[in-house]
């Protein structure tokens, strides 16, 4: 919106970052010219919001038909390169889930191609996204010959040549397959090392190790026990992934090198029961073999809870207009945000006792006695006022004290 007025064309409701109006305008309908609307230097509007960083206007526009996401500037930049040129990481990877037809390896009047570009400004976790979406990381410019590694190390991105290098040394992401089990398989052996009696000279050895040596910060240890709370935490069997996302494919994992196709390509290759059969089930993390139907997700629905009001709640009616349009049924049932069926009441009750209040320490300075506590205090002066009246009284000699 500029100057309180709402953008009429697309290309101005992209530049100006209105994605209010640009739902209006591609619901009035838009022509092939409008959607491929250019400035001076060859930008359309999904240019300029991948250039700026807009990602609502990109989330947008990936529905228009008339996007063309391979487009080229007036220099040879894509959608892709200028997004990655900047740094953009939830861009670029929307643009490489939900844009079909995305090329990865269109190069510049420079012969760049977007993960060299990437690699120049050091976008790390751009240029890892790139990798993993199918990259070529051999392609080289046609000046200078140089691959994405050999600019890293030319223009000293050397965090950015350990990444490249750390991807090609586990280039399968292992944890986002079926396959995967989430056990640490060199538990049991370090267990039984960490455990075994040492020698009296392996004790002293270690002693002295522990006096004398010097601890450096340091990067984990490879398939080290932190190394594996990642992968396991990330991994597709994990809670967090089931109930987080959907796992479309989980038995072809991101690999180094491998074309990872988009959400909508994958919708149009395999009918959407095959996708639901090969699905992550979020009860056991497993490949779910049976789908429940629409009577039977009902039905359970019906006899979880006698309460209509409750039962049919907004979040309610929102997990049964997901489920029947991609997310499978069974899946919606167990989702958090939008739960089926019954939602469980939650009653608070307040404790009757008011909460204790904690004592403040009191600050010791140096020089000085610290206060005892007040039920300290009270026992030891009543303590020494029985002493005092027995050494001051003379006419009582033979009283002592009972404690």
């Amino acid at each position: 919106m500029k100057n309180g007025r709402a953008a009429s064309t697309l290309y101005q409701a992209c530049a100006h970052n209105d994605p209010v109006s640009l739902r209006k305008v591609l619901e009035r309908g838009v022509t092939k010219e409008e959607a491929m609307e250019l400035d001076i230097n060859g930008w359309n509007g999904l240019m300029v919001a991948c250039c700026k960083g807009f990602i609502d206007i990109v989330y947008g526009l990936h529905n228009c038909p008339f996007i063309d996401i391979n487009h080229q500037d007036n220099e040879g930049n894509t959608a892709l390169m200028i997004a990655s040129q900047a740094g953009h990481i939830n861009t670029v990877m929307y643009l490489l889930n939900y844009y079909p037809g995305i090329d990865t390896e269109i190069k510049d009047c420079r012969g760049f191609t977007a993960l060299i570009k990437a690699t120049l400004t050091g976008r790390n976790d751009v240029v890892a996204a790139l990798v993993m979406a199918g990259a070529d990381i051999h392609a080289v410019d046609s000046t200078k010959e140089k691959c994405a590694g050999d600019w890293a190390l030319k223009t000293g991105r050397y965090e950015t040549l350990y990444r490249l290098r750390r991807l090609n040394m586990r280039p399968k992401a292992e944890q986002f397959c079926e396959s995967y089990v989430p056990e640490w398989p060199e538990l049991k052996e370090r267990v039984a090392s960490a455990t075994a009696e040492k020698t009296a000279r392996e004790k002293i050895t270690q002693q002295i190790k522990n006096t004398f040596g010097f601890r450096f910060p340091r990067d984990p240890q490879d398939n080290g026990v932190l190394d594996h709370m990642v992968r396991m935490t990330t991994s597709v069997h994990s809670p967090l992934i089931s109930t987080g996302c959907r796992p479309l494919c989980p038995t072809s994992p991101p690999e180094v090198g491998k074309r990872r196709l988009a959400v909508p390509e994958l919708v149009k290759k395999h009918p959407d029961k095959e996708l639901e059969e090969s699905s992550v089930c979020h009860s056991d993390s497993s490949v779910s073999h049976i789908i429940p139907t629409l009577h039977s997700a009902e039905s359970i629905t019906t006899t979880c809870c006698a309460d209509t009001e409750r039962r049919g709640s907004i979040l309610s009616l929102a997990s049964t207009k997901v489920a029947t349009t991609f997310i499978p049924r069974g899946m919606a049932r167990r989702n958090s945000v939008f739960p089926s069926g019954c939602i469980p009441k939650i009653n608070v009750s307040r404790p009757t006792e008011a909460t204790p209040k904690k004592e403040t320490k009191r600050k010791r300075e140096k020089g000085f006695l610290e206060l005892p506590k007040w039920n300290l205090l009270v026992e030891h002066v009543s303590k020494l006022t029985a002493w005092l009246a027995v050494i001051i009284s003379p006419r009582q000699p033979h009283l002592t004290l009972a404690n």
